[in-house]
């Protein structure tokens, strides 16, 4: 049996950054990971989304275009050789990944891994791979295995692909039946429209619950307005051409995007588990076990890359001694369809008014139409440049929700870094947008110093 400091078991996000974290504090580190370092979001999650999104904004773009007289001509487009292209790409990333870890001397072993013993004391993991098995004793260990697929219990649920099997394709389905109504089966609805296909979505109750109802009302009528979208509607039945539900059965092939849930098969027998399954951590994201942390979206929460990131790196820190505590900030979340969709809220904002008050009453509502600017400027013929709506607390000044639809989500990102350094709206009055990229700025800013 072999000895080594720290194991980080997962190679996405949480676990690769927290690597990387390691070996900057000039800890021996062993990663290991199962199948391709980067995890969901470079292999099957975001990276994809964005790839196969830059094609069909190219595609509509082009149709915008025709549209107004300028650009003539035919688009042929090859799915095949698109997803092989971005298989080509992802293996430099992945590449990139590796390196980065290999530059601070972290070991990389790529295989199946088990706990045979997890105590205070005592922590041995066996990994499994094509060369055979190897047993390690570990000091430190961070579980960052992610999560899994949500498959819902559906008769027939073997029929339908998942969004891990989008790039494995060969061709496109003159149909495809999406199940969910998360942001990702809204993702896919949008990228298999632009491509061609019908494209039907199916929802259990309401497809977007997270967004606000004016950004939901425009991500549907001008976004999504090539997607049939059934809400409150139960799918019975899934064949391998077609799907039966409570409102009929429709022809074509069945993707479901139900998300994720915590992946914590390898550690559930040892630590104590949320009742969503997932792992149970303190601020200081230590599992029930000492030296047994984890992170990433194996412990729940937000399951968002920036947050994996951010808790990987929290834990890396710990596990080296530098006691760190992960942060209750606000969090911005994206949709990315031909527009980019963000939004956030702040963690003070009470749900409930208090007694005697009516938070109406000092809640003054923005809503401001998209800018014309870079990556806009062509809609505004057709009247589609987005909308943005801020929520501002007339007492304090303070932001207390953001929602935006526009071809950036910067601003987003900032006014949310700023929502979390508690400024207010009197802090803006000395700032000056870099004209034209950051104009949306300038609309947000106008409009909260006129109150």
């Amino acid at each position: 049996m072999k000895k080594v400091k720290n194991i980080v078991i997962g190679g996405g996000p949480a676990g690769r950054l927290a690597s990387v974290e390691l070996g900057k504090h000039g800890e021996e580190v062993l990663l290991i990971e199962k199948g391709n370092i980067g995890g969901t979001c470079c292999n099957e999650g975001c990276m994809v989304i964005c790839a196969l999104t830059d094609i069909s904004r190219f595609i509509k773009s082009f149709e915008r275009f025709e549209n107004h007289g300028f650009i003539k001509g035919n688009i042929e487009f090859d799915y095949k050789t698109a997803t092989d292209k971005v298989k080509e790409t992802q293996m430099i990333f992945r590449s990139i990944n590796q390196s980065e870890n290999e530059y601070y001397n972290n070991t990389i072993i790529y295989g199946e891994a088990e706990i045979e013993k997890a105590t205070e004391d005592e922590i041995i993991v066996k990994i499994k791979n094509e060369d055979g098995e190897e047993t390690y004793q570990c000091e430190k260990l961070l579980i960052a295995t992610g999560g899994k697929q949500n498959i819902p219990n559906i008769k027939g649920a073997e029929f339908a692909i998942t969004s891990s099997d989008v790039l494995n394709l060969e061709e496109l389905p003159e149909t495809m039946n999406i199940v969910g109504g998360g942001i990702i089966a809204n993702e896919l609805s949008n990228i298999f429209s632009s491509f061609g296909c019908k494209v039907n979505m199916f929802v259990r109750s309401e497809s977007l619950k997270s967004l606000d109802t004016d950004i939901k009302e425009y991500v549907v009528e001008n976004l999504l307005k090539d997607v049939n979208i059934y809400e409150n509607t139960n799918t019975l039945e899934i064949k391998e051409n077609s799907i039966i539900t409570d409102k009929g059965e429709f022809e074509g092939k069945t993707l479901i995007a139900a998300g994720k849930i915590p992946n914590t098969e390898i550690i559930k027998d040892f630590v104590e588990l949320n009742d969503d399954k997932s792992i149970k951590v303190n601020e200081f994201l230590e599992t029930s076990i000492k030296n047994i942390y984890a992170a990433g979206d194996c412990i729940g929460g937000v399951n968002l890359t920036p947050v994996a990131r951010k808790e990987g790196i929290c834990a890396a820190r710990n596990m080296a001694g530098y006691l760190n505590k992960i942060n209750d900030i606000i969090i911005p979340q994206s949709l990315t369809l031909d527009l980019d969709v963000s939004f956030t809220q702040s963690k003070n904002k009470s749900e409930e008014p208090q007694d005697g008050e009516d938070d109406e009453d000092k809640l003054l509502n923005l809503s401001l139409p998209g800018s014309g600017g870079p990556g806009a400027f062509w809609r505004v013929l057709d009247r589609e440049t987005g909308l943005t709506k801020l929520n501002v607390n007339t007492e304090t000044g303070e932001i207390e929700k953001i929602s935006s639809i526009a071809p950036s989500l910067d601003a987003t990102a900032y006014l949310t870094f700023l929502m979390n350094k508690g400024f207010t709206k009197d802090d803006f009055d000395d700032f000056l947008e870099l004209h034209p990229s950051t104009d949306m700025y300038y609309i947000m800013i106008r409009a909260l110093n006129g109150i």
